[in-house]
């Protein structure tokens, strides 16, 4: 799988008529080689194809990168570039351009004066896009877990636990069940809080009759989980059955409609359309979805501004918003893998109106 991956990289090379690749981007190195540092760079070339990194990894990247060589620095990725260069003959190089920091590259400019350089943006990322079993596989249990945390977490939240204790509660049930890390910072949202989309958790106390907007996720494998579920502590008012009966309407809707060959306009569109038909099209500011992998905001999106064509085996969140200052919002969001016909949902929690 992984030398595939490379001979895409090379032909791409030759595409854009450059020599070699020094990725960057932790992401794409990982998809790349299976190197999980964090420190390094991933350099690919017709000939060679290495991990370059530091001693804090070079075990972990024999392990990792099989088939590729491991370089260890030692006096500046500069001079440890400039050996592979010398045995090379490179005169063109690739970067990633969305990766890599201003003053980082200045610095290989400095080293490498008679270099050509030439910038790549989302093309490496976009390898990722179409996810193989393995990797739906991965996805699939991430989400699994992030279920099981949910269960868990509803006989906790009860007037007078903070928003802050109900996040440690749900990081805590992930890693129990197996989460090797969190995909995201946990969002737990109360009452007002929950009018915004990414809330940080506070000191807030929990009180009867707020909303309770848990957006939460975890890594397994190195792949993301992402969902959301809004409950009511105590009994929900007729405004907040109307608002979650909305999102929750919309969400279905797109989940009805989503499939290969539709594009990501195409699918937020039937859930916005829906929202604002119910009079609340000011109070859903954000997309309705993205895809998730290594890195939790992969593309596509499913957004208005996305006009990309939709193939099976992309990972979709598909979550509607509606968001109310000074009153609270509701946001309800599964993960989904696109199929030839429709889609497959992997997240299984309860989505009627929970009243605690």
């Amino acid at each position: 799988m992984r030398e595939e991956r490379v001979k895409k990289v090379v032909r791409y090379l030759d595409d854009i008529g450059a020599d070699a690749i020094l990725l960057s981007s932790g992401y794409n190195m990982r998809y790349i080689s299976g190197f999980s540092g964090a420190t390094g760079y991933v350099w690919i070339s017709k000939n060679k194809k290495a991990v370059l990194t530091d001693s804090r990894y070079t075990v972990q990247a024999k392990q990792e990168a099989e088939g590729f060589t491991v370089l260890q620095v030692e006096q500046g990725y500069q001079k440890l570039v400039k050996t592979i260069l010398q045995e090379e003959k490179v005169a063109t190089i690739a970067i990633e351009s969305k990766d890599m920091l201003c003053h980082e590259f200045e610095q290989w400019k400095r080293a490498f004066p008679q270099m050509e350089w030439v910038f790549v943006g989302d093309e490496i990322s976009n390898l990722r896009r179409i996810k193989t079993a393995e990797e739906l596989h991965c996805i699939a249990k991430a989400e699994e877990i992030g279920d099981i945390a949910f269960e868990k977490i509803l006989s906790q939240i009860k007037p007078g636990v903070t928003e802050l204790e109900i996040a440690a509660y749900l990081e805590f049930y992930m890693k129990q069940n197996g989460a090797e890390g969190l995909s995201f910072d946990t969002i737990v949202a109360s009452g007002v809080n929950s009018a915004m989309p990414h809330a940080v958790p506070t000191r807030k106390k929990i009180e009867n009759g707020d909303f309770v907007t848990m957006d939460f996720g975890c890594l397994y494998q190195g792949y993301c989980s992402d969902m959301t579920r809004t409950v009511v502590v105590g009994k929900a008012n007729e405004k907040q059955k109307k608002i979650y009966q909305t999102v929750l309407e919309a969400q279905e809707l797109a989940l009805e409609q989503i499939c290969a060959g539709k594009t990501g306009a195409q699918v937020d569109a039937y859930a916005r359309n829906w929202i604002e038909k119910a009079g609340y099209g000011a109070c859903f500011g954000h997309g309705l979805g993205h895809s998730v992998g290594l890195f939790i905001h992969e593309g596509p999106r499913l957004s208005p501004n996305d006009s990309t064509i939709l193939r099976a085996n992309m990972t979709e969140t598909v979550e509607p918003g509606i968001y109310i200052e000074n009153f609270g919002g509701v946001r309800i969001e599964d993960l989904v893998v696109v199929t030839k016909h429709g889609c497959d949902n992997l997240t299984r929690s309860e989505k009627r109106l929970i009243e605690l």
